[in-house]
């Protein structure tokens, strides 16, 4: 199990859904993706794969990565990560609309 730690904008991400009652459905779908994330990166649901646009902010040596809260959708949601800074953590760099 891994110890999930959100950058300030994903935090303010993060929250901007929780606030909006509009997204109530996206709020689950991202929690629940952030609950796969955080027993087992590699879930099926997550489609887990290397992001080159986003640098690794711990690491910049290391891949910084995607994974799904949303398919199918326009604008899908995508939460961006990497791993560390210590074995057992995964740092949350962005919740947003795919690119």
């Amino acid at each position: 199990m891994f110890e999930l730690i959100f950058t300030k904008a994903a935090k303010r991400h993060l929250k901007e859904i929780e606030k909006d009652s509009s997204k109530a459905g996206l709020c689950r779908q991202v929690k629940k993706s952030l609950g796969y994330l955080q027993t087992n990166p590699r879930h099926p649901s997550l489609n887990t794969h290397p992001y080159e646009a986003i640098d690794n902010p711990i690491n910049l040596r290391e891949k910084a990565f995607e994974a799904y809260a949303q398919n199918n959708t326009p604008s899908a949601y995508r939460i961006f990560f990497c791993y560390g800074p210590d074995k057992k953590q995964i740092t949350i760099i962005a919740i947003t609309p795919h690119p």
